[in-house]
């Protein structure tokens, strides 16, 4: 037995899900008719993005919820260029994104930056010109 090599949902634990979704929704991001008032689906490219009680979600996983910190997790939004990078940062922070590393030449040879949503999930908007991505935008590694 395998596991077919795909991420179905991605379920990021908040503190209201409410302010949570008015940010993404902010980026221009559609919440699905399937959300309730305790979660909130948001229909990717291929994946699904849910918003869900952080307390809820570490009860659901049987895990202690903790303090925040880093979780050891970033989410990573790559695009073509460097200018579109900095487009990116730009638009996240006007929506109500925290900066935390202003998009910078990095040590890998791209571009990126990072920025935190309302709760503290870290976003990298990356430009890495080592990979190829698709009409769609989605990334093509190499075989």
């Amino acid at each position: 037995m395998s596991i077919d090599p795909r991420i179905s949902i991605i379920t990021l634990g908040v503190e209201d899900v409410r302010r949570s979704t008015e940010f993404y929704e902010r980026l221009g991001w559609t919440k699905s008719s399937a959300s309730q008032d305790a979660i909130t689906f948001i229909q990717l490219k291929g994946t699904v993005l849910a918003l869900f009680l952080r307390a809820s979600l570490a009860e659901d996983a049987h895990v202690e919820n903790t303090p925040k910190g880093f979780s050891g997790v970033t989410l990573a939004h790559n695009v073509s260029s460097e200018t579109g990078v900095d487009a990116v940062y730009k638009f996240a922070l006007s929506c109500g994104a925290t900066p935390v590393k202003p998009p910078e030449k990095v040590f890998w040879g791209g571009y990126s930056g990072y920025f935190a949503d309302p709760d503290g999930h870290l976003w990298e908007v990356a430009y890495n010109p080592f990979v190829q991505q698709d009409a769609s935008g989605h990334l093509v590694l190499p075989e």
